[in-house]
């Protein structure tokens, strides 16, 4: 963090920056409003570690308690009862934790979110970049939301989210709203998907405001997805991603899913020796991504799942995300 020049009350935000600036980048990679808008962490892909896996490519794709947390045009699709925990840890020693439930009535699905993001024992740091003694305060923000989504035509999913956020930054509160609204078009039988949504709709300065598209393709055995997002403080970024679809009539235990992705974020330089992403052979990169996910439609006569996501990100380090969740 030797690049950056950070004082007290900037010293959080300055770790949250981290998921869109790197200390290794180059001038001509830095879109010039970055950094204008706050509240960064809404940028983190909590709650959907698929999402994570796939290199972002999952608005086309999302569904069930993930798509809460990604486009809420998602989970419009849902017949059961549905709850998610996830847990994400991230760089400098940062927990994002999440919960999920999704409640269909009738032919309208609701879902509810929390997520609670927290780091403590922070260096502090003077305007010239020296640590001074102590260590910052915790910081500890939370989101709550409601979604409201619904299925017409038998092939359009529609979907909006309404978002409280609460920032408590080394003593500093702030609190704002934004909204994210969505749309998922189902044509061949399922076999192609687009999606389109409107992110964090609000004040840009107060809010990373993104518009997203995607497209993605169904098989039995695989599917491929893609996406383009345009944050309002970043240069557009791009994500491609691949899931295996292992059968559950082939291993007689659950659907397994194999994912790996690709997106165009900043390479943060190389990983530490003994680092997840070094033991792989992916400690030069910041792009790939990968994770596996499984779920079983009878496990004491409910549904339950497990996704996992891995992300590796150079110097930074490698950041890991973990979802279970129960259908009933």
């Amino acid at each position: 963090m030797k690049n950056y020049k950070n004082i007290k009350n900037l010293a959080i935000f300055t770790v949250l920056s981290l998921c869109a600036l790197s200390v290794n980048a180059v001038a001509s990679d830095i879109d010039p409003n970055a950094g204008t808008s706050a509240s960064a962490f809404l940028k983190m892909g909590t709650g959907a570690p698929e999402g994570q896996a796939l290199g972002n490519a999952y608005t086309a794709l999302s569904n069930g308690s993930q798509a809460l947390f990604w486009n809420p045009a998602g989970a419009a699709t849902s017949t059961t009862r549905e709850i998610q925990a996830s847990h994400m840890q991230w760089f400098e020693g940062v927990g994002d934790s999440a919960v999920a439930y999704i409640q269909p009535i009738g032919k309208t699905v609701v879902g509810f979110t929390g997520r609670y993001l927290r780091l403590s024992d922070l260096d502090i740091r003077d305007s010239e970049g020296r640590t001074q003694s102590g260590v910052g305060s915790v910081m500890k923000d939370f989101v709550g939301s409601v979604t409201l989504a619904r299925t017409f035509f038998g092939v359009l999913d529609l979907g909006a989210t309404a978002k409280y956020i609460n920032e408590d930054n080394d003593g500093t509160r702030n609190i704002n709203s934004a909204f994210d609204v969505g749309g998922k078009l189902r044509l061949f039988g399922n076999k192609v998907v687009l999606g389109a949504m409107g992110q964090n709709l609000g004040d840009k300065d107060e809010v990373p405001t993104a518009v997203r598209g995607g497209v993605a393709f169904n098989t039995t055995y695989f599917t491929v997805a893609g996406e383009a997002v345009d944050y309002c403080d970043d240069k557009t970024r791009y994500g491609v991603g691949l899931a295996v679809h292992i059968p559950e009539e082939l291993v007689q235990v659950a659907n397994f899913d194999l994912r790996v992705g690709y997106y165009t974020r900043t390479n943060t330089g190389f990983a530490e020796k003994g680092d997840t992403a070094e033991k792989l052979g992916l400690d030069t990169t910041s792009k790939i991504t990968l994770g596996f996910g499984f779920y079983s439609s009878e496990v004491f006569g409910y549904g339950v799942g497990l996704d996992y996501a891995m992300m590796p990100s150079g110097a930074l380090g490698t950041s890991h995300q973990v979802a279970v969740r129960m259908q009933f």
